[in-house]
């Protein structure tokens, strides 16, 4: 792959610009088995919590036309068995790794920020402000303005890593939302999570979902996401990670031309665990048939005109 496909994001060097989006991925044991971690972008992990989180009752899973619904519920075994364990493993692969850090309190998501930055092995942390399926905290801090930019500017005080914070599509306004984050210390955005949302079964009318609600996730959501990549784009100068039903490289492009800088493949490894390396295949292949030398060159590249008009 040379140099073509190298990226950097918030200084954060990268071989390609794919990686696993959290939640879909797990920590990476069971994938490990399918594809070799080391040859994506980056990782970003399962929402990490300060204690074990038993997640929400059952149902959790529902497919949709073109998605699917979840309602796991930050389900993991807490912060020291992440940092005993599973952090040291992933960080192996020499690879980047996100770590995304979730709370019900603003004090527990600043104790997990601050104590994976100072373990010396993750590359970024990912503030997921966003979880839709989550009573406690979860979505009502991007929901609400004010309370995101205190979460963010308290964990930007403690936390010495590269800061991401991952949005909800739900906000009344996305380019005020991102330029607030930025403005409040985040290094980098992640859009988007997924979109708030139930189902119903009609014969026992109940909700599909244990919860009753949860978040759609899958190709139904990939404009909603292409366009949040395109508005943050326009309003701040900090890097994207672009995530929501990517399920081919033509996807990843989108989001790439849309002014993300890294995209991220989610509920797609349900489907394809092999699918983000042949997403990286695909981009690749696609800028050669361009004539570009860089994959940077795609970034934001629907915002300036786009290609160059060639005589037939």
């Amino acid at each position: 792959m040379g140099t073509v496909l190298q990226t950097e994001v918030a200084g954060i060097g990268m071989k390609n610009p794919v990686l696993v989006c959290s939640g879909t991925w797990g920590n990476g044991r069971e994938y490990s088995e399918w594809l070799d971690p080391g040859e994506l972008g980056g990782i970003i992990t399962k929402s990490v919590t300060l204690k074990p989180c038993a997640g929400n009752r059952p149902p959790r899973l529902w497919e949709t036309p073109s998605g699917m619904l979840n309602s796991i519920g930050l389900e993991n075994r807490g912060l020291e068995a992440f940092l005993e364990e599973e952090l040291p493993w992933l960080a192996g692969f020499g690879v980047p790794v996100w770590v995304n850090v979730a709370g019900f309190s603003e004090e527990e998501y600043v104790q997990v920020a601050t104590e994976i930055s100072v373990s010396g092995l993750a590359a970024a942390l990912e503030l997921n402000i966003s979880c839709p399926n989550v009573r406690k905290g979860g979505l009502r801090f991007s929901e609400s303005l004010g309370d995101a930019v205190r979460l963010v500017a308290r964990v930007r005080e403690k936390a010495e890593l590269p800061l991401f914070v991952k949005l909800s599509p739900r906000t009344a306004d996305m380019k005020a939302m991102c330029v607030a984050m930025a403005g409040a210390g985040a290094d980098g955005l992640s859009l988007v999570n997924t979109v708030p949302a139930m189902a119903i079964d009609i014969e026992r009318a109940k909700p599909r979902l244990g919860n009753v609600t949860g978040g759609l996730s899958g190709p139904a959501i990939h404009p909603v996401a292409v366009l949040a990549v395109w508005e943050a784009y326009q309003s701040v100068d900090i890097p994207i990670i672009g995530m929501g039903g990517i399920w081919g490289w033509e996807d990843a492009v989108e989001m790439i031309m849309a002014g993300a800088g890294a995209v991220g493949v989610g509920t797609l490894n349900f489907v394809d665990p092999g699918a983000p390396l042949r997403i990286v295949e695909g981009i690749e292949r696609f800028l050669a048939r361009k004539g570009l030398a860089r994959v940077t060159e795609l970034v934001g590249l629907a915002h300036r005109g786009g290609f160059p008009d060639r005589a037939s």
